[in-house]
């Protein structure tokens, strides 16, 4: 991604921001590089790689090809946690969390060129001078959602809005997130709402419609 793209994204991150979960998939009969192909023929304009666990040869080769999908799409792809991985898939970012390597020390690794998300669970930690070297933040989880194994307490709506406030950067939501309350996370002050389990080949042509 060049710097133009780059600033053109953050500047109107998209509303619809769905993680192509490679676990969570597999448990729901569908491989990520079939849920790939089918965001990147949506109109869906930025996703997220997840894998969680070993990050062995079959999963760099699934990396390698759900980025590889997503770019030929024109889709922006992340890569969760992992810098390294985002950096030779030719990935366009990396998020990471509050467990991973710290956003300072990432941005030294990646450079000024790759997207870095950073994730939240307070308007504390929205604050936190760690949030500067991120392009985004993120908050939640804002509903109690299964997607994720011991999730951080919800922050709900008003934790949303107080976020907003901490802030200045982009502010993606996350946790328990659905088309049928997305509106309202929207509406609370996130700038992009970020779903898994909501995110299926049924709903993608509604969630690439959505708009703040």
């Amino acid at each position: 991604m060049d710097a133009t793209a780059r600033s053109d994204l953050l500047a109107a991150l998209p509303a619809a921001y769905p993680i192509i979960d490679a676990g969570f998939l597999r448990k729901s009969g569908l491989e990520a590089m079939a849920m790939a192909r089918l965001v990147a023929g949506s109109g869906i304009r930025i996703a997220q790689y997840r894998h969680k666990g070993d990050f062995d040869r079959a999963a760099f080769k699934e990396a390698r090809g759900v980025i590889a999908e997503l770019r030929r799409a024109g889709v922006c792809c992340i890569v969760n946690d992992r810098a390294d991985i985002a950096m030779v898939t030719g990935a366009d970012g990396v998020h990471v969390g509050q467990e991973d390597i710290p956003p300072a020390e990432v941005r030294r690794l990646v450079g000024p060129q790759l997207l870095l998300g950073y994730s939240t669970h307070s308007p504390e930690q929205a604050a936190d001078e760690q949030c500067d070297w991120a392009d985004y933040v993120a908050i939640g989880p804002v509903f109690s959602t299964s997607s994720k194994q011991d999730p951080d307490p919800v922050v709900g709506l008003g934790g949303v809005a107080a976020a907003r406030r901490a802030t200045s950067k982009p502010l993606v939501a996350i946790g328990g997130i659905t088309l049928g309350n997305c509106r309202d996370v929207l509406e609370a002050g996130a700038d992009s709402v970020a779903a898994i389990s909501a995110v299926t080949p049924g709903t993608l042509a509604a969630w690439a419609a959505l708009r703040r």
